[in-house]
């Protein structure tokens, strides 16, 4: 018989420890919805009241192997008996060494050292500052959703009037002489171009090919180096294990976290040994490089290529967008359907016509899906991402689609 969950939220339990958050937690966080994490397996998370949910968040893109990954817990816990913290700014030790040179494996060839650090902002942080000495340039170039400067492509929503109507090459044409635009205002001084092969929080926006490959050729024509933020997007998220591979891109520096220490708070900075030349004191952090982060990342690495996850992504990926796109089709609120491997989202909008943002919507199918028994992540002003472990099967894929079907199809009656 197939499993159906069917779960109301918050219950006592999780409502009292919702207040208590409420007394001493900083309020800038958001939550979509008063779900209390009790524990968590492979794909599936269980509440305080042990009602049982479909992950189809991964805690943000972090447990790619899936939740509490036997192999990964394993390694951790052996590190435990053997040190947690060997202040690896200061001293030798060969446990980092051993998860960047594995690592080094996965990646394109001219990144050949890494900067260790704790989260995506610090391993973000560490670009910055290697581009800017490298290069001995302070402007930094980003192109973000709603920077008027320097727009990120969002075809869906084109800020050149909709001219290019779907043709990927005028919409590269017009972003890309935006690009140049700003950089020639920078007068020389341009360091470098950070970018994020797909825009994460603004609601995975997945740029055109020629976007990407024409911003490559401006920052060679023009001397900056391209840093790209796979935060979110790397480690196999997309099919392959750096999402710029996806447009046949190189960046000069990358930044990686979330899943790459395995649930451990882990951020990498990696470029080539000719960038990062940086002398000894130029850049640390005391935490960076611990061992409890090295071996979960190792243990991380092992499994993502046994188990031959990125495969799994592109596989599960393609079964999940072909849905998405049907229901596109079927419901006057989908107004997009995006995203390359596990890494998708629809648009919920009040009608195609007008492409209203409908975030109120949108919400109401977080709400009703988890009542249903699948957990969702928003993105941007109004969409839905879809970010499960790499681990996902098609039955777990098939259940959690079927969730959001059902959930769409409620709230649209309303």
């Amino acid at each position: 018989m197939k499993e159906r969950f069917i779960c109301k939220s918050p219950g006592k339990k999780s409502l009292a420890v919702v207040l208590r958050d409420k007394k001493v937690i900083s309020p800038s966080m958001t939550r979509e919805y008063d779900f209390v994490w009790r524990k968590a397996r492979g794909c599936y998370v269980w509440d305080l009241e042990w009602h049982k949910y479909l992950d189809f968040g991964a805690a943000v893109a972090v447990a790619a192997t899936g939740h509490a990954n036997p192999d990964v817990a394993k390694a951790v816990r052996k590190q435990l008996q053997d040190g947690i913290h060997a202040a690896f700014p200061d001293f030798y030790n060969e446990l980092p060494v051993r998860f960047v040179e594995k690592l080094l494996k996965f990646v394109p060839s001219h990144l050949e050292k890494a900067f260790l650090s704790n989260s995506g902002t610090e391993s973000v942080e560490a670009a910055l500052k290697l581009a800017r000495w490298h290069t001995k340039k302070s402007t930094l170039i980003a192109p973000f959703l709603d920077v008027k400067h320097a727009p990120y492509p969002y075809c869906y929503r084109c800020p050149f009037g909709g001219k290019c109507d779907g043709d990927a090459q005028v919409c590269s044409s017009d972003y890309l002489s935006e690009l140049e635009r700003v950089i020639k205002s920078c007068k020389g001084n341009a360091a470098a171009i950070f970018f994020e092969p797909i825009a994460g929080e603004p609601g995975y926006l997945v740029p055109p090919k020629e976007f990407v490959v024409g911003m490559r050729k401006l920052a060679n024509e023009n001397g900056l180096l391209l840093c790209a933020d796979e935060v979110q997007s790397g480690c196999f998220r997309t099919g392959k294990f750096l999402a710029m591979e996806n447009f046949g891109v190189n960046a000069d520096i990358v930044s990686l976290s979330k899943a790459i220490g395995g649930g451990i708070p882990f951020g990498v900075t990696l470029s080539s040994s000719k960038i990062m030349s940086w002398p000894s004191g130029a850049h640390a952090n005391t935490f960076g490089g611990n061992l409890l982060a090295s071996a979960s990342g190792i243990a991380t690495l092992e499994y993502m290529k046994k188990h031959k996850l990125g495969e799994n992504a592109s596989r599960i990926g393609k079964i999940i967008q072909k849905r998405l796109l049907e229901l596109k089709e079927e419901h006057e609120i989908i107004g997009d359907v995006r995203g390359i491997g596990l890494m998708q989202a629809l648009e919920i909008v009040e009608n195609k016509k007008t492409k209203a943002f409908a975030p109120e919507m949108r919400s109401k199918i977080l709400c009703k899906a988890v009542e249903k028994g699948l957990i969702l992540l928003p993105a941007g002003k109004s969409a839905i991402r879809i970010c499960p472990p790499l681990t996902l099967t098609r039955q777990q894929a098939e259940h959690g689609l079927e969730i959001i079907e059902e959930s769409i199809r409620v709230v649209s009656r309303k």
